[in-house]
């Protein structure tokens, strides 16, 4: 993407590192998104997200006041929630199954990995708007669905039919 074409997106960098936030937006800056917002924590990035529209968060895992699993919890089922669909991308230095796995239950688009690169943020987004997953309700869980393809072996009883055409 050349710097010279804006994306009209905003995006909300939701980070206790104010180092973090300014790589990060000096990375979407060079992609070409020009409309770029911060927040040092998530009650100030949710306080913000109610009163002005934004399109995608990038969120640290680990934060004093809340982690970042906690506010995606919060984005997606908190009944004050201004949009339980809003892009999220997972930005942490760890990296660990059981982060990933915590960091994906609780509703997370995408998972990105520090030392965060160009090309990796740029996957990231590139996934969310190119192949988009559906959003899925149970009992336990809201968020897009965790399953990147079909299993063909899963007969569980609250397997989704439509799945097996968008393998």
């Amino acid at each position: 993407m050349a710097a010279s074409t804006s994306i009209p997106i905003t995006i909300l960098i939701v980070d206790d590192n104010q180092h973090m936030r300014g790589i990060l937006k000096e990375l979407l800056r060079a992609a070409g998104v020009s409309d770029i917002k911060e927040a040092s924590d998530p009650l100030e990035a949710f306080e913000y997200m109610k009163s002005s529209l934004v399109d995608l968060l990038l969120v640290d895992l680990a934060m004093p006041l809340m982690d970042g699993v906690e506010f995606t919890r919060m984005v997606r089922t908190n009944e004050d929630s201004p949009n339980h669909f809003l892009p999220i991308i997972m930005i942490t230095g760890h990296s660990e199954r059981s982060r990933v796995n915590a960091a994906r239950d609780a509703g997370v688009n995408e998972f990105l990995v520090k030392p965060v690169t160009a090309k990796g943020l740029m996957e990231r987004l590139s996934l969310i708007v190119n192949r988009p997953r559906n959003f899925v309700k149970s009992k336990q869980y809201f968020g897009p669905d965790r399953r990147r393809r079909a299993d063909p072996n899963f007969s569980g009883e609250e397997r989704r039919k439509d799945l097996q055409a968008k393998a």
